[in-house]
């Protein structure tokens, strides 16, 4: 079979797919990668061949600022209905048209692409393929039993907090009417009949033959109308080839009798280290815990100098895998790939994080029991400090990461997709296509 991937040109929606498509390759298919020019060094490591954005203007974490200056000072539904408008719908047309070109040289049989590439609705009813789709944070498809997205709200369990909901969720359909506006003029010059704000949220499963969501159960609030083609597939972890350096702090840490605290502000949101990293450093250095903080290659100088203290280690990088197998609490922003590590090791979460969705991580872990959501985006020292002081001793948060730990252990993301292609093989009538098969890509 062939296969094209196509992620949006972010670390937490490219990365979950890396390891589905190495695993593609293995067993004989022909795979191919679409995404922006600052990710096709990462696909060529993966030894898969590139097409790199021709149309749409690349918009990742690093210039973000830069392209969008005024998004910064965006919160709620401004904020969404800016991301909507610009980050998710501004690019689809882009997309489409340059995928639409790439079936001309590589003719694909289905595309996998994350439930964010919103190109995916088009490529589905214009080209002769197959489309699955990879729910890479907190599943977003509507349902009556959770709350609406983006407000970190977690279920309603009174009539007040119902209408709460509501009214929150009528606000998020209504920031959403921007992007809708655009997305639907392009489906309207393909023939295609337009969405509502209502429906935006089921595009990336009502379109897929299949979703497959990163994760477990476990994971989400619980689902009495799941929809029948969303199947949870556990933790799809990034495709390693080779540890991240340095290891020799986790070898010291393998000889310390002191709890270990990892901390990380994530790898887009880490400009400002004032906000997280800085808090936890000034909550926890000099105190009775090992503190290793990761800045992913932003401001690790200037941290190192300010904080000089025999407990603290500072780094750009260090295996997460390696690092988490000696940790005992985590202090992060909530990323959901960062999250799922460490609770596959067994790691309680302290979460400081209100954007891009981590807010609605955080408010899951902290229903869930498996950590402490501090909502916000810039707590206090003695926040932190209390927090992680709090997850280290609580039984019932020990017995609760250790629960999902055994769910997340339990699943085996690769056999479930293998088996659902299998499937759709056997089972679905092959969609014909002309085009000749090119075999080499650029």
């Amino acid at each position: 079979m062939r296969i094209l991937f196509a992620t949006m040109p972010v670390d937490g929606h490219f990365n979950p797919l890396t390891g589905i498509a190495v695993h593609l390759r293995e067993r004989g298919h022909d795979v191919a990668w679409y995404t922006g020019p600052s990710y096709q060094s990462k696909v060529a490591a993966l030894g898969i061949p590139g097409f790199v954005y021709q149309r749409p203007t690349e918009v990742t974490g690093e210039n973000i600022a830069e392209l969008f200056p005024q998004r910064s000072r965006l919160k709620g539904p401004k904020l969404i209905s800016f991301d909507g408008d610009q980050i998710f719908s501004a690019p689809v047309e882009g997309h489409y048209r340059d995928i639409v070109d790439i079936h001309e040289r590589f003719p694909f049989d289905a595309l996998f692409c994350d439930v964010a590439f919103f190109a995916a609705k088009l490529i589905g009813e214009k080209l002769p393929v197959r489309v699955y789709t990879i729910g890479v944070g907190p599943m977003l498809a509507s349902s009556r039993d959770v709350p609406p997205p983006f407000f970190g709200l977690k279920p309603a369990t009174s009539t007040l907090g119902k209408l709460v909901h509501r009214g929150v969720r009528a606000m998020v359909h209504s920031a959403l009417k921007a992007g809708m506006v655009r997305y639907n003029r392009l489906l309207a010059t393909e023939g295609i009949p337009p969405v509502t704000a209502h429906e935006w949220f089921d595009i990336p499963h009502e379109c897929a033959q299949h979703c497959f969501q990163d994760g477990v159960p476990g994971l989400d609030y619980p689902r009495s109308d799941l929809p029948a083609n969303i199947s949870f597939v556990g933790p799809l972890l990034p495709h390693r080839t080779s540890p991240e350096a340095p290891l020799g702090i986790v070898e010291r840490l393998s000889q310390n009798r002191s709890k270990v605290v990892v901390v990380s502000q994530g790898t887009v949101d880490n400009h400002d280290a004032t906000k997280l990293i800085e808090p936890t450093l000034v909550a926890l250095k000099d105190g009775p815990y090992q503190v290793v903080v990761t800045t992913g290659g932003r401001n690790t100088d200037t941290l190192r100098a300010r904080h000089t203290q025999d407990n603290v280690v500072i780094e750009d990088f260090i295996d997460f895998d390696a690092l988490f197998e000696h940790a005992d609490a985590f202090v992060c922003n909530g990323g959901y790939g960062s999250v799922q590590l460490a609770l596959r090791h067994g790691v309680p979460i302290v979460g400081a994080g209100t954007r891009e969705g981590k807010n609605d991580i955080n408010a899951r872990l902290d229903h869930l029991g498996l950590g402490i959501d501090l909502r916000t985006e810039r707590p206090k020292p003695k926040q932190v400090a209390n927090c992680v002081a709090a997850v280290l001793a609580d039984p019932v948060i020990g017995r609760s990461v250790a629960r999902i730990r055994d769910e997340l252990e339990s699943y085996r993301p690769f056999e479930i997709i293998d088996r659902q292609l299998e499937h759709d093989t056997a089972h679905l009538a092959p969609k014909n296509s002309n085009s000749p098969h090119v075999s080499d890509t650029a």
